[in-house]
């Protein structure tokens, strides 16, 4: 029988011998804040209807494609969602995992394929993340014109909800005037601009090299897209592996909890404590 208080014991031990943290996150850890899950048809149709009613799939509105033929479609779908994230409070997981990578001589890092931003609104580094899937707080162009990423700060936009549409002017390249899209990796896209993603890998191949202790914090990242389980699994560090669905298995010194990362943390947090690890 799976005993958590073990394994948060173990979870313990395994970051308190650590001098450095990496944090890999997917979309489980936004559920945990009170997001929609978009990756099953019956989470996303429940969330937006008028896709439901077209049996209109993820990966048929994720897409550049999407873009070209139903620009006011697809930027409602993202629009809806570039507004949802700007109004999410981080779950509490969040405050925890800072908590303690402050307690750790090289801090910690950030590897997730969500683009939500709220590990930056959480209060970690942006300097620390990468977002290896992109953001949706950043645009670039269509075609595209040229290598730019620039901000979406200045687009708010205004969606029909029950038809999923843009209502208000979609964003454009302010260099050519084509119609302007997040910059995030979609399916079938060959357009994604990946230079900002690429800029955060190397910030964080270089702290890598000044960890000595490395453990890894997995938490919510499937199989079905496994970018940042596999990143994780070839950093050689022993592995926490928080996953209320797909918890599996991980090497002889890792630890699998099948929690939600709300409940996990606080596990962890609690063993720490009675570990006396400092500021738990």
């Amino acid at each position: 029988m799976h005993d958590p208080n073990a394994g948060f014991i173990r979870c313990a031990r395994l970051i308190a011998q650590a001098d450095g943290l990496l944090i890999t996150a997917g979309a489980g850890l936004g559920v945990d804040s009170g997001l929609p899950d978009f990756r099953g048809d019956e989470g996303m149709w429940q969330a937006y209807p008028a896709l439901g009613k077209a049996r209109m799939h993820f990966q048929e509105i994720a897409n550049p494609a999407a873009f070209r033929a139903r620009p006011r479609l697809a930027w409602g779908f993202y629009g809806h969602r570039l507004a949802l994230y700007r109004q999410t409070r981080p779950g509490p997981a969040f405050g925890m995992l800072r908590d303690i990578a402050r307690h750790l001589r090289r801090g910690a890092f950030v590897f997730t394929s969500n683009v939500d931003g709220q590990f930056q609104k959480a209060g970690f580094d942006a300097d620390r993340i990468v977002e290896c899937h992109g953001s949706i707080h950043h645009l670039q162009c269509m075609e595209p014109c040229s290598a730019a990423i620039w901000p979406a700060g200045d687009f708010s936009p205004e969606i029909d909800a029950d038809a999923c549409e843009l209502l208000n002017a979609p964003p454009l390249c302010p260099r050519c005037s084509a119609l302007a899209r997040p910059n995030i990796l979609m399916f079938g896209d060959w357009g994604w601009l990946e230079d900002r993603s690429e800029a955060q890998q190397a910030r964080l191949d270089a702290w890598r090299h000044t960890v000595e202790r490395l453990v890894v914090i997995e938490i919510g990242a499937g199989t079905a897209i496994p970018s940042v389980r596999l990143f994780g699994e070839h950093q050689g560090a022993p592995i926490i592996r928080i996953n209320l669905r797909e918890a599996g298995t991980t090497s002889g010194k890792g630890v699998c909890l099948p929690l939600r990362a709300g409940e996990a943390m606080n596990g962890i947090v609690d063993a720490l404590r009675e570990e006396g690890f400092p500021g738990a």
